[in-house]
């Protein structure tokens, strides 16, 4: 994960809100003969941003319009994709229909909410396309009628490094965005996945799901408790919007997995578990060691430690059990953040994938 940088930091637009300018413009291409450029449309929260156009076309039947998506100074990956809308007249009544066109996604698993086959166009999106439109349409006395098909070039290739494959999207990315604003650093787009992750989940009928920060442990608690793909969660560094987010929608059993480090920071009380927001208390860690019974001169060197590896070592060296200790008092927070009846596990993963403690029930 990116580290924020200092300083204010430039705010950009969602997919959402790009998709809705585009069709906005080409919409009224359509009815007027006439492209606005830049193109103004109206955000949930009122605000009224103007998009350039980088693509104007116009044939019979349809017009089409596209915008570079700015996500400000998020390290977004969509950023300075290019999003394409495609409007096509449609039969009287038949109202707006979403289609997705090159490198947006199709959704094939059930627990998100868009329904199985349709276009990975999330509901505040197509909310904002469809007043955009009406808008237009009633300003020119006539109906909203048309196929709204959004385009992402590239969009395929973007999906792989996002969330879609293991949610059942396939074949681009999700058209996403609320507010239609990005905050940067916000990390709104990885928190939205967590949620989506454990609703495909628990709309599959998994009985257990298991967040990991990284691959490694992501690997290694798959192979501990045989869990299928579908059932792990890549949490990162949001372990407590996972905790809260399955403390709203339960599953009966759940596993937090991580490296030493990252769970000894949850073991002190620390949800998020970032470097920007949490650092290791190694003062924390030689309390542990001191209670465990080592002597003065490890208890001193712990508290010197540079690091929690550092602080490990320390303890391997002298026999001491600090990974499990971590992880009981790792789980005793989890569980209390749950706050429900779900049997819950903290599994600590080696550098080499190796488990080194598992504090369970």
């Amino acid at each position: 994960m990116a580290r924020k940088p200092d300083g204010d930091l430039r705010k950009g637009w969602t997919t959402g809100a790009c998709a809705t300018a585009a069709a906005a413009a080409a919409f009224e291409a359509l009815v007027t003969g006439r492209f606005p450029d830049p193109v103004t449309i109206r955000l949930p929260g009122g605000q009224t941003p103007g998009f350039p156009l980088v693509r104007a076309q116009a044939g019979p039947g349809y017009a089409l319009a596209a915008v570079v998506k700015d996500a400000g100074d998020d390290p977004d990956v969509t950023h300075g994709a290019t999003i394409v809308a495609r409007i096509e007249s449609a039969a009287p009544g038949t109202g707006l229909v979403f289609r997705a066109g090159e490198g947006v996604g199709t959704v094939t698993r059930p627990g998100l909410p868009v329904a199985v086959g349709e276009p990975a166009i999330n509901p505040a999106p197509r909310r904002m396309i469809t007043e955009a439109i009406g808008a237009i349409a009633a300003a020119h006395g006539r109906d909203a009628d048309a196929v709204v098909t959004i385009s992402v070039p590239g969009g395929a290739t973007l999906a792989e490094k996002t969330w879609n494959p293991r949610l059942g999207i396939v074949g681009g990315l999700s058209i996403l965005g609320s507010t239609g604003i990005v905050v940067p650093f916000s990390c709104a787009a990885w928190i939205h996945a967590i949620q989506r992750g454990i609703d495909v989940a628990r709309a599959a009928g998994a009985h257990h799901v298991a967040g990991a920060t990284g691959r490694t442990s992501e690997a290694a608690v798959k192979v501990l408790h045989g869990l299928d793909d579908v059932a792990l969660i890549d949490m990162g560094d949001f372990c407590g919007g996972m905790l809260k987010y399955l403390r709203r929608h339960p599953v009966p059993r759940v596993t937090v997995a991580g490296g030493f480090a990252k769970v000894a920071k949850l073991a002190a009380g620390h949800l998020d578990l970032h470097s920007g927001a949490s650092q290791v208390d190694t003062m924390h860690l030689a309390a542990m060691l001191e209670r465990l019974g080592a002597p003065a001169p490890t208890v001193t060197a712990a508290r010197a430690a540079g690091s929690a590896a550092e602080i490990l070592g320390l303890a391997r060296a002298g026999g001491f059990a600090l990974a499990q200790t971590v992880a009981e008092q790792a789980r005793a927070v989890a569980l209390a953040t749950l706050a429900g009846e779900a049997a819950l596990d903290i599994v600590i993963v080696d550098r080499d994938g190796s488990i080194i403690a598992h504090a369970t029930t």
